[in-house]
């Protein structure tokens, strides 16, 4: 119990100690130690990867499932480590109905039956999107969220790991130069207690310096790795558009044949539509122009037009009223 305790107030101590060393930087107060500019480019890319990636997954994840409600309803089971319900895809839902109506209509009806074809081919569709979000969440999604949830996870604690030494080898700094300071202060009266600070604060110097140039070697060795996940990344990138094309070609190949079967169907409708309508009446068939009742008339309408021609119009001048009168 003792021991634990004297660790925490040492843990407490230290702790308070780079917090005041932090704050004398912020403030301009305080010298810093600046990283390896290799490294702190380093670090500014696992940044930059870090911000994009996240952005990229939920862009992604809008793209796969565009109703936030359902995301995150699907985020909970996730965190709950529940299995995610199966769901139809909006374009199955649309054939169902299609399918429905066509029914409801009649299978027998040209329309009921173009509704039931459509119907069919949403259906298709259907099923070639949830395959194509099924490979990009394992082959695209999967791979991103890993670099997120653990690889920068590693790089974030060996950083802060190295934040930590660094502060402790320039407070170590602050404290070597105090006790240069109070050494050449009493130069005269030079004591053992100030020898023996100085060189504590020595040893300390390189103790700490020591861990710190250890620890930017980890933490250089740990961002190096970078490399290998761009690489995976592509690899992912590769197999996401490879997925989305293989989907539009389904899709196309199935929007094609619907268009087929569509174009074939119509014309048959359209001229059984045309039939129906000549024989329900007589008197004007557009299909059968040899129609004799439709002859008649058409005589009839010539006669008409030959006893009553077009009326002209004629315009005067009319002085009376200073304007023009319209004389028919």
């Amino acid at each position: 119990a003792v021991m634990d305790l004297t660790r925490l107030a040492v843990d407490a101590g230290q702790f308070i100690n780079r917090a005041v060393q932090y704050t004398g930087e912020s403030l301009g107060q305080a010298e810093r130690t600046e990283l390896d500019p290799g490294l702190e480019e380093l670090l500014s890319r696992a940044e930059a990867t870090k911000t994009w990636t996240d952005q990229i997954i939920s862009q992604t994840e809008a793209l796969l499932q565009p109703s936030l409600g359902v995301r995150l309803e699907d985020r909970l089971y996730q965190h709950l480590e529940w299995s995610v319900p199966p769901r139809p895809r909006a374009v199955e839902l649309l054939g169902d109905q299609m399918t429905q109506a066509g029914l409801e209509i009649g299978s027998n009806t040209p329309y009921g039956t173009a509704l039931i074809r459509c119907g069919e081919a949403q259906k298709q569709l259907g099923e070639a999107e949830r395959k194509f979000v099924q490979s990009t969440n394992i082959h695209f999604l999967t791979p991103l969220r890993s670099f997120t949830e653990g690889e920068y996870k590693a790089i974030q604690n060996e950083r802060k790991m190295l934040v930590n030494k660094r502060l402790d080898f320039d407070i170590t700094k602050a404290r070597l130069r105090k006790a240069h300071e109070a050494k050449q202060e009493a130069r005269v009266s030079y004591t053992f207690t100030l020898l023996n600070t100085f060189q504590l604060a020595e040893m300390e110097l390189r103790i700490c310096q020591s861990l710190y140039n250890r620890q930017s070697e980890i933490t250089r060795a740990v961002v190096e790795g970078l490399s290998n996940t761009h690489t995976n990344h592509m690899r992912s990138l590769t197999d996401f558009v490879d997925a989305q094309a293989s989907y539009f070609a389904q899709c196309n190949q199935h929007a094609q044949e619907l268009q087929k079967q569509l174009a074939r169907s119509v014309p048959v409708a359209v001229l059984n539509c045309l039939v129906n309508a000549s024989l329900a009446d007589n008197t004007h068939c557009p299909i059968f122009p040899n129609n004799p009742v439709s002859s008649e008339r058409a005589k009839s309408q010539d006669l008409f037009s030959s006893n009553f021609p077009a009326r002209k119009i004629r315009v005067r001048k009319a002085k009376k009223w200073g304007k023009n009168a319209f004389e028919i």
